[in-house]
Formats: structure tokens, C-alpha cells, sequence
């Protein structure tokens, strides 16, 4: 199975973070993508999250009925602190025989080197960058010390391109806080569910 793997806080989850997932699954041809909720991300630990399980929540709204995605609670049931190796070490272990493939933002591609042992990362999983229509080129000489010609060649091959869409949950969380809507921002699902609970406030 050719299985993508897509983390981050997801805090909401909005439309852009869903049109990343299926321009991936479409482009890379997967088979199935894991929204892959962390507990405490290791760049944002001073940060302040919404509960895991809100999270979650909004995300099973957003996937409903799309029968290749699926949420992983693996991060957040774990707790604390969770890096990228261990947990593609963990699934790696679970199947051996599944092919991974890790999603990631451009900003987030071009911070890899910096991760914890990123070499593994990309033994591990394939790394696969999404670049927004009109961003920069992505600079894939960034990887030469982490990564051999090959596997670079691979990622270079199996890069993405999705639409430009500027959205963030950094914007959403502060249109809510300031009372404004964000309607055609995140599904109308995840809206509700938001407004039910007094999220964001």
C-alpha cells in the first residue's frame, strides 16, 4: 500500500490543509493518507493547543465520506513530545511491506535538514514537497547532506503542486477571536462543530 502521512497540529483543520492531502493522493497515487494529529509539536512546544481530541474531531467532520482519508490518533494518544523518526519508525514496524510517504508544506521541506535525524526520515518515508502554484521553485540542494542523489532525485520527481490558497489556522483562530466569520475557510462541518463548542473565543 502506498500510505501518506500528513502531521501537524491541525488546529483548525481548514480547506487548505484538504486540498494538500488529495492534490497528494491524486499526484503521488496513493491509496490512502493519514491526518496524523501531534500532541505537542517540538518547534511550537510554548504554544498553546486545543485539546487533542477537539481536534480530532474537527478532523473526522472534514473527512467524512472520503473513503482514502482517515485520521491517526497515534501522536496524540502517546502524548507529549513527538518526533517525526520515531513516529514513521513506529508505522514502518507495524508493515514493513507499506510504502510511506511523508507531506509536507515548502516551508516545512526546506526546514528538514534541521529536524531530528532527517537522514532517517528519508530512509524511512519518502518526503514529498508541496509547492503552491506562483511560490518560489523548491531548492532540493538543501537535502544533499541528508540524502543521497538518488533518493533527492525521487523527492524532485515526486514533488507536488496544489493551488495557490492562503489560508493558515494561525488567521482562522484570529478571525474567531475577533469575532469576524470564516465561512468557506474550513467545512461547514468543522464550523459548527467550532461554534458548538466555543472554540477560539
Amino acid at each position: 500500500m502506498r500510505l501518506g502521512i500528513f502531521g501537524g497540529t491541525f488546529d483548525p483543520v481548514h480547506l487548505g490543509h484538504l486540498l494538500l492531502a488529495e492534490c497528494c493522493r491524486e499526484q503521488c497515487r496513493l491509496d490512502a493518507v493519514w491526518f496524523l494529529p501531534t500532541a505537542v509539536p517540538p518547534h511550537k512546544q510554548e504554544g498553546e493547543l486545543t485539546p487533542a481530541q477537539n481536534r480530532i474531531d474537527m478532523l473526522q467532520l472534514a473527512i467524512a465520506g472520503h473513503e482514502a482519508f482517515s485520521v491517526s490518533r497515534y501522536e496524540s494518544d502517546r502524548g507529549g513530545v513527538n518526533y517525526t523518526v520515531e513516529t514513521l519508525a513506529h508505522f514502518r514496524e507495524q508493515d514493513p511491506a507499506q510504502e510511506l510517504f511523508f507531506l509536507l508544506g515548502a516551508d516545512m521541506f526546506h526546514d528538514l535538514p534541521h529536524w531530528r535525524q532527517p537522514e532517517r526520515i528519508c530512509e524511512l518515508a519518502l518526503p514529498v514537497a508541496v509547492r503552491r502554484a506562483g511560490e518560489p521553485a523548491l531548492d532540493f540542494s538543501l537535502l544533499n547532506r541528508i540524502a543521497s542523489a538518488e533518493r533527492i532525485e525521487e523527492m524532485r520527481i515526486g514533488a507536488v503542486e496544489m493551488p495557490a490558497i492562503g489560508l493558515s489556522g494561525t488567521d482562522i483562530r484570529q478571525r474567531l477571536a475577533t469575532g469576524k466569520g470564516i465561512r468557506y475557510r474550513t467545512p461547514r462541518a468543522v464550523e459548527k462543530y467550532i461554534e458548538a463548542k466555543g472554540l477560539y473565543k
